[in-house]
Formats: structure tokens, sequence, C-alpha cells
């Protein structure tokens, strides 16, 4: 046994001697085939580069396979975790859906047992926005109602979801809306849950500010504004949005409507509440002449 290994090593040593300065002159001639600088090298080199490179293609299929494994299963990690997501905010969604038919079921059982009667002068017409005609200095919208469909001055509109503007300028066939991010717009506005009373004025932009609040420490972001009915301007309790804090430290006002699509309004039917001159008009109506009134007999004397 160790004479044959004796002698395999005797085989093997020569031809790794061989195969090692094979590959050292094979290096060594590449190195000066590279170095030298003659126009019968270069061309030399070229067509060697144009010979060997294009056959190691068949080398770069794995790579570009496992890259394209690599970046299938990231895709797939993401749309898992989206739809893992969508799962979740789905049955967020029920949960809420639930709530919302109990809330509501809850609201028409009570408003049943109190017979409350809501105002039906809060009714609507509907209109499509024509156009807008607003400027950089001015925000309003057309509608395609006007005066015939009794359309007023000063109603409110909205959009389904919050306050939009009011009407100003009414045509036979048209009206115009002033939107509430117009600098001439300016509506008395009620911060709940805390009651405090404040201005909307708009200022041309997105989130137009809240003026002359009462109290500002009673107030925080996120609290819930909608009109106040004060000055008969707009029907009360109309919502107009959510209270954040702007980029200029004030506090300024999310719209709820979607001012990016505007494309139908409603227009509220807000007829002026009657005055009362007198308390006594409410227990017993005026009567000029003094008939219909009979007057309880005095007690006899005695």
């Amino acid at each position: 046994m160790a004479r044959d290994r004796g002698k395999s090593d005797d085989y093997v040593r020569p031809l790794r001697r061989i195969l090692v300065g094979g590959v050292v002159l094979v290096l060594f001639a590449l190195f000066l085939l590279w170095r030298i600088d003659s126009p019968r090298a270069e061309r030399f080199r070229a067509m060697l580069v144009d010979r060997v490179v294009p056959s190691f293609d068949w080398a770069l299929v794995p790579v570009s396979k496992i890259a394209g494994m690599a970046e299938g299963f990231e895709s797939y990690t993401k749309i898992y975790e989206q739809n893992q997501e969508l799962r979740r905010e789905l049955q967020q969604m029920r949960a809420w859906r639930e709530a919302a038919l109990q809330l509501e079921q809850e609201n028409a059982k009570l408003l049943d047992l109190n017979k409350v009667r809501l105002d039906p002068a809060l009714t609507f017409i509907t209109g499509v926005v024509l156009a807008d005609s607003g400027s950089p200095f001015r925000q309003s919208v057309l509608l395609n109602v006007g005066a015939r469909d009794g359309i007023q001055d000063g109603w409110a509109t909205t959009d389904g979801l919050g306050l939009v503007g009011r009407i100003s300028g009414v045509g036979e066939n048209t009206s115009r809306v002033i939107l509430l991010t117009d600098p001439g717009s300016r509506i008395p506005v009620t911060i709940q849950p805390s009651g405090q009373r404040g201005i909307l004025a708009g200022d041309n932009s997105a989130l137009p500010p809240v003026e002359f609040l009462e109290d500002t420490e009673l107030v925080r972001p996120g609290d819930r504004i909608v009109s106040s009915g004060d000055g008969g301007v707009f029907p009360a309790g109309l919502l107009v949005g959510q209270l954040v804090l702007g980029p200029d430290s004030r506090l300024r006002v999310r719209l709820s409507a979607d001012y990016e699509r505007l494309e139908f309004l409603r227009v509220l039917r807000s007829q002026p509440a009657e005055t009362i001159s007198s308390p006594g008009g409410l227990v017993v109506p005026d009567d000029p002449l003094g008939a219909g009134i009979i007057l309880p007999p005095e007690p006899a004397d005695g």
C-alpha cells in the first residue's frame, strides 16, 4: 500500500506542477496582451472579447432567475401584508356598520317615543355644477337651478358631506354659489363639544381659519365644527368640518365637503323664523276687536 501511494504521488506532483505552470503562463500572456499598446493587439483584444463574452450568457441565466425569484417573493410578501391589513380594516368596518345600525335603530326609537317633529322647511333642491366661475381672488361655482326653481339669495348649499357655501346671485335658470374658501365668505360656527362660537373666514386657501373665538383654551384640534345659526345666515347644525392646527399655528378648518369633486350640490330651503314681538302672543293671540276672548267671572264678595 505504501508503494502504491508513493507511485501515485510521483505521477500527481509533476502533473500539478505542469498545470500550475501552464495557468501562470496563460495569465502572464493575458497580462502582457492587455498591456501591449499596439493597434494590432487592440484588434486582437476586441476580437477575443467578441468571441468569449457572448458565450458567458448561459452563466448569467441562474443569476437572473434567482434575482427574479427574489423580486417575486418580495412582491408576494407585500401583497400578503396588504391583504392582512385589508382583512383587519374590513373587520373594523363590519364592527362599525353594526354599531351604526344599532345607533340608527336606537335613534329611531327615541324619536318615536319623544314624538320629535323635524323642521319641514329644511328641504332641498339638487343642482348640477355647470362651471367654475372663480378666479385667484374669488372662488365660486355656477348651478343649473335659479329663480324658476324658487332659489333665493343666502340659502346654504351642501354636497352631501358638508357645507359648501351659500347662494349669492340668482338668475332665471342659474345661480352662483360662493364657497366657504372665498375671501368674502364669513359664517358663524360652533365648535363641539365645547360650544365655543367663532367666525369661519375664507382666505382663498383649502384650510380657512376660525376667528373671534371666545376662549381658545377650550378647543383643540380634532373638534367638530357645525354652523351655529346665529344671525339667520345658515340653519344651525350643518356640518362644516374639523378643527386643525395650520402651518402658521392658527386654528383652521379641514372642510368636510369634497371641493375637488363638486358635481352636484344641494340647496337647502331655509325660511326665516317667525318673529315674536311679545311673549304674550305665544299664549293669547292678538285680537284687536276683543272678540272671542272670554274672561273668567270675578269671585263674589263675602
